[in-house]
């Protein structure tokens, strides 16, 4: 077999059962966000609209992650909504997408996972001043080597970090279960007045949907999900499901051992709550829940984002080199690379700055729901233009439920451009200079590419 034909042949197998699918997804986007999220929204709205909030975030999100499955059961591809865009649109979108998952959104948050990971350990264990920057690369690199031993032990140990941070969160709701049995009442704590409005609605609800993110990347593992029919729906919808009953219970767990102004007013409140219901012991479990949340979250994230490199690579000829994948341990090897050396990067610039989280929201956040907003449109365009394509799962009321969630990423990309920092100008120019690379590297394209499934080996036979 030739090496082009081997390319053509080779590519990610229908190995994932739902249940594991489901797991996978959970952990893209349970992260420890909420531990500062919460205050941020609980600052900008009162206590008679917040946990409405948490509810409308995460059934918004669902809405957004029915069109997903309807494209992912569709159109399965490891590049997931790379794919969707590139089909809908153009290669040169997908290119601009991919280029902003690659240097905006996915090393980004690895980084910032990292650091926050290094931080929090070195509050524990005094390494020195520049320990930070180097148990952040040193953590990155060992889970990069966990991506690159094999498919099989990436996935299982995804699933073991997104058990042990489950048990976390379950710890935090216990917390505020004991203060409740043992009617220990909140100290009162004075806090600002919520700013309210709808300067303040829109605050929060960047906030809101800030911890429910990272649903979008479970599309990159829908050409290896066993059921092809139901697979998606199930990962995609489950995990939300479950997520959003695990935020309202931590958030219920806060108000109630801290009270709703010492919730707005904290900046640290799981810390608070377990050492007040706990001890000092409760506050090492916060540590060890943000520490595996870090971990979780940057082995998913390399997970992902290598898929998505891999597949734009495989659609841009100066980038073949990148597009391949490594049968012998499935998995994208060299894309897995790629990323770990642009998130090290990332690092060593971090390392010589002073970045917070707000900041890296500020950067992120514009990026993500320009593109979120054309994924859902990509739905309504796709199903024009291929309206015989067999579709397992559909959206419902069709078009309006695509139609409002592009309203609702519309509203959140302005927002996010309107009131948060000059972080977001930065995002936006990074995300020009994709732009400026794609005349480059990619020639002229006459029309959109049709949407076309990858040849996976061993398909599932309908």
């Amino acid at each position: 077999m030739s090496s082009a034909d081997h390319d053509a042949a080779s590519g990610p197998r229908r190995h994932l059962a739902v249940g594991h699918a489901l797991l996978m997804t959970l952990g893209m986007i349970i992260t420890t966000d909420i531990l500062k999220t919460a205050p941020t929204v609980a600052q900008n709205v009162g206590p008679a609209h917040f946990y409405l909030l948490w509810v409308a975030g995460g059934l918004l999100s669902m809405i957004g992650a029915l069109c997903f499955a309807e494209m992912a059961t569709a159109f399965p591809h490891p590049g997931g909504d790379y794919h969707f865009l590139r089909s809908a649109y153009g290669a040169r979108a997908g290119f601009v997408f991919a280029w902003s998952r690659f240097a905006v959104m996915h090393t980004g948050w690895i980084a910032l996972s990292a650091f926050l990971f290094a931080d929090h350990l070195t509050t524990l264990l005094p390494l020195g001043a520049h320990a930070s920057g180097l148990v952040a690369a040193a953590l990155i690199v060992v889970l990069a080597g966990v991506n690159l031993v094999g498919v099989r032990f990436s996935f299982l140990t995804q699933a073991g970090l997104v058990t042990l941070l489950t048990i976390g969160f379950i710890g935090i709701v216990a917390a505020g279960g004991w203060l409740a049995w043992r009617g220990v009442e909140a100290a009162v704590t004075v806090a600002a007045p919520p700013t309210g409005g709808v300067a303040g609605f829109s605050a929060a609800m960047i906030y809101v949907f800030l911890a429910f993110g990272g649903w979008s990347d479970a599309a990159t593992l829908s050409a290896e999900i066993r059921d092809s029919r139901r697979g998606m729906f199930v990962a995609l919808l489950g995990s939300l499901a479950a997520l959003l009953l695990i935020y309202l219970a931590v958030n219920w767990a806060f108000v109630r051992g801290l009270g709703f102004a010492g919730l707005a007013a904290s900046e640290a409140p799981a810390v608070e709550l377990l050492r007040l219901a706990f001890g000092p012991a409760g506050a090492a479990l916060i540590v060890f829940v943000v520490g595996i949340a870090a971990v979780s979250s940057i082995h998913s994230t390399l997970i992902v984002g290598a898929r998505t490199t891999y597949a734009a690579a495989r659609d841009v000829p100066a980038l073949q080199r990148l597009g391949r994948w490594d049968d012998s341990r499935g998995v994208p090897a060299r894309a897995v690379l790629a990323e770990t050396g642009v998130a090290l990067l990332l690092v060593l610039f971090g390392s010589f700055t002073q970045s917070g989280f707000n900041a890296m929201v500020e950067y992120m956040t514009p990026v993500y729901w320009c593109f979120l907003a054309l994924s859902s449109l990509a739905l309504i365009v796709l199903r024009i233009r291929q309206p015989d394509v067999p579709r397992p799962v559909k959206v419902p009321l069709y078009p309006l439920l695509p139609l409002l969630f592009c309203a609702v990423c519309l509203y959140m990309l302005y927002s996010s451009l309107v009131y948060v920092g000059y972080g977001a100008l930065l995002g936006l120019g990074v995300l020009f200079v994709g732009v400026a690379l794609l005349v480059w590297l990619l020639p002229p394209v006459a029309a959109p590419t049709l949407p076309e499934t990858p040849s996976l080996a061993n398909p599932e036979t309908p």
